[in-house]
Formats: structure tokens, C-alpha cells, sequence
């Protein structure tokens, strides 16, 4: 999955306390696979996760995939950490960092962190890329008993990340990956090969392929939209199922992987196709909203440090302030 800022963040070191902007109301939001909480309005914590409904919607459509709806318990946790200043410090303890929001998994309890709830129709901000990234394989990785080519799972959540919640409630879906743009700029000519044979990929991560998740993506969304070559796709991950290694369920499905090249410069030149999806086909389900109480929102703060990851030591100092909170809202 995503490296640096789209890693899985696991902080187990000191770090320097979250410190919240001036709270107006902490709400929790409940649907069929999300808790949300955030410091935010009714409204937009409400929008938010009809938002994620609809996605998880897209992905089963598109996918072909179907998901039981999860336990309660097992249901995915979205913390709203705050501005991006206080995710920093919050993800790093430094300022410095980077990272715009991450996500954590783990067996019935993953989680993820992001940005302050930014609502607007087109592409999406950084930090609700990595979630709908992270979301992706979260959803994959549940779907299905088979592991997927590195590829074949990044250019998936790659392709699904950018897609955007329209006013209307409709989901655009294939939108060209902003947020990959400058290695996609730079690049002259995909390496099919390189990217494809994963035990090459393995020796030729530590050689630098910067345009990795770039290239996984191009070739995902190409595969997906060229008409020329449909049925080539399925094809390819029939034989994946089947036991052919990457390389070869390749060159059964595609034919000439320099003619593939070929066809994916002329196409990261041309116009990129997108796939818009209706409200009607996308399934949103009941949402109930919960206004936290004084003593439960105060301990929001000590409930994200201890769900993000600490060491003894920093629980230790955590308890402390947990059992303060606790006297004052007995």
C-alpha cells in the first residue's frame, strides 16, 4: 500500500499531544459499515458519511464484488483529527511532516485519521484521497481470499481514490489522478515488464521507480475503459485465480506488452475517461447521528492519541489525563 504519506501509519514513539481547534460539537455518525466522529457540523458529518456509503456502493458495483455488511463492533472508525497543521502534529509530533491523514488496519478494529470535512464537487482533497485509497483496499482485501499482483491492488485504489461526490449525489468515478501528476508528467514510457513481474518489481523497488503507483494507475484505468481490448482484463485476473504468475497471465491476456506500451503513451496523452454513477445505483442505507456529551467529547482527544498507537510510556501519561477527564464527568 501506500508508502510515506499514504503508508500505513503505525506511531508507536513519543508524541506531541493533539491540541484541537476550539470545539463547537462532537457528533458521532453511525451507518452499516462506518463510525465517523468529528468536531463538525449535523449537517456535514451527515454528508460525510452518506459520502462513504455511496463509494462503498461504487466499489461493490464496479468490482463486481459483494461484502456482508460487517458486525457492529467491526465496523470501520474515522476520526476527524482537525486542520492539517494539527494532523501533522498529531500523526508526527512535527510540523515538518507530510502526512495528510492514515489509515490503520487491523483484525475488527481499523482506523483512519483525517482532515477537517471539506465538501466540494470536483477532486477531492488530499486527505479524502487517502482515505477513499485506503478504503479501497480495506474493501478488496475483505472481498476476496485471493491476494492480488501489487499492481493490480495499488492501481485499483489509485483509480477509485479520485473519484468525486457531485451536489447531486452522484459519484464520479476514473477521474484523472491529480495527485499523481507530476510523476505521470515525467513519464516518458511505462515499463510493462518491470511493473507486471512482481519479483522483478521486488528487486527494482530498491532502484527507484518513482512513477510505481502512477504507472499502476494508468494501466488500471486504461484496461478498464479501452473498448479495443475488453474482455482482456477479466481475462487476466481469471488467470490470476487460476495459479499463472503475473507476468504470464499478462502476456496470455494482453498479447505483445510492447504494443500495451505503446497504447498507454498515446493514451495518458489523449482524454481520460470518467464514469459517472447515478443516485439511484448507489445504495446510502440508514444513518443515525449522536451528539456527544460534555464528559465523552472532552475525552475524544485521549480516546484518538490511545486508538492511533502508544508505548508505555505514553499511556501511562495518557491514563493520567483519561482519569482527570474522568473525575470532572464522573
Amino acid at each position: 500500500m501506500l508508502r510515506g504519506i499514504f503508508s500505513f501509519f503505525l506511531v508507536l514513539a513519543a508524541m506531541t499531544a493533539l491540541t484541537p481547534a476550539a470545539q463547537a460539537a462532537w457528533y458521532e455518525a453511525s451507518t452499516e459499515r462506518f463510525v465517523i466522529y468529528a468536531d463538525d457540523s449535523e449537517n456535514d458529518i451527515r454528508r460525510f458519511a452518506e459520502n462513504l456509503e455511496r463509494y462503498h456502493a461504487a466499489l461493490a458495483l464496479l468490482t463486481d464484488r459483494r461484502s456482508d455488511p460487517p458486525s457492529p463492533s467491526n465496523r470501520l472508525t474515522i476520526f476527524v483529527v482537525g486542520s492539517d497543521r494539527e494532523m501533522r502534529e498529531f500523526a508526527s509530533g512535527s510540523r515538518r511532516s507530510t502526512i495528510a491523514g492514515f489509515y490503520i488496519p487491523r483484525a475488527g478494529a481499523s482506523r483512519a485519521f483525517v482532515q477537517d470535512l471539506r465538501h466540494r464537487s470536483g477532486y477531492p482533497d488530499l486527505s479524502t484521497t487517502v482515505l477513499l485509497h485506503e478504503y479501497a483496499h480495506h474493501f478488496l482485501m475483505s472481498s476476496s481470499r485471493f491476494p492480488m499482483p501489487r499492481w493490480l491492488s495499488e492501481g485499483a485504489a489509485e483509480f477509485f481514490a479520485s473519484s468525486s461526490f457531485e451536489s447531486d449525489g452522484s459519484l464520479i468515478v476514473g477521474r484523472p489522478a491529480r495527485h499523481r501528476g507530476r510523476e505521470l508528467n515525467q513519464l516518458r514510457r511505462p515499463d510493462i515488464r518491470l511493473l507486471l513481474d512482481t519479483e522483478t518489481k521486488e528487486r527494482g523497488r530498491r532502484s527507484g521507480s518513482q512513477a510505481f503507483y502512477g504507472q499502476s494507475w494508468l494501466l488500471y484505468h486504461f484496461l478498464t475503459f479501452n473498448e479495443a481490448r475488453r474482455g482482456q482484463f477479466a481475462a487476466y485476473q481469471k488467470a490470476l485465480l487460476e495459479g499463472d504468475g503475473s507476468l504470464a497471465a499478462a502476456e496470455a491476456a494482453f498479447g505483445d506488452l510492447d504494443v500495451l506500451e505503446d497504447e498507454l503513451v498515446e493514451y495518458l496523452r489523449g482524454r481520460i475517461t470518467t464514469l459517472v454513477l447515478s443516485p439511484e445505483v448507489l445504495s446510502v442505507g440508514a444513518i443515525s447521528l449522536r451528539r456527544l456529551p460534555k464528559g465523552e467529547a472532552k475525552m475524544m482527544e485521549v480516546r484518538m492519541t490511545s486508538q492511533r498507537g502508544v508505548n508505555r510510556e505514553d499511556a501511562l501519561e495518557l491514563v493520567e489525563d483519561a482519569r482527570e477527564i474522568a473525575a470532572e464527568y464522573p
